[in-house]
């Protein structure tokens, strides 16, 4: 395999392992409802209807995202997605540990922060877009 193409396929391997990861979530909110988060977006003040965007950022934001369709766009919907979660469920949990000493925000922080290097990346060749 050349140096292409093992780019490519890792971009699509990190591509699909965040946009699947991601994915269920929104699905489990299609499964149960947004009920948390309307009472979350309430808490800080916000409009209640704010909280349909959840479907957006992922439901629809991965999808693109796995895809390769317009998946830069995608990324920063999840990243965008993931700042609002981490400021409305997990503020207080930035600065913390686990019991293992890892951060508290593990998983949080690998959604974000891969959303980002896919935004910044693009899909590769092994997508819909074929850039």
């Amino acid at each position: 395999m050349n140096y292409g193409m093992a780019e490519d396929t890792g971009k699509l391997i990190l591509r699909v392992t965040l946009g699947v990861l991601f994915l269920m979530h929104g699905i489990h909110k299609l499964i149960n409802g947004i009920g948390g988060i309307e009472g979350m977006v309430a808490g800080a003040g916000l409009p209640t209807v704010l909280a349909y965007g959840v479907y957006v950022g992922e439901v629809l934001a991965p999808i693109l995202v796995i895809l390769g369709l317009y998946s830069r766009v995608g990324a920063a919907l999840i990243a965008f997605t993931m700042v609002v979660a981490i400021a409305l469920a997990h503020s207080t949990q930035l600065f913390d540990l686990t019991g293992n000493g890892g951060w508290a925000l593990e998983l949080q922080g690998m959604f974000l922060f891969s959303a980002v290097a896919i935004a910044l990346m693009g899909p590769g060749r092994l997508s819909i877009n074929n850039r």
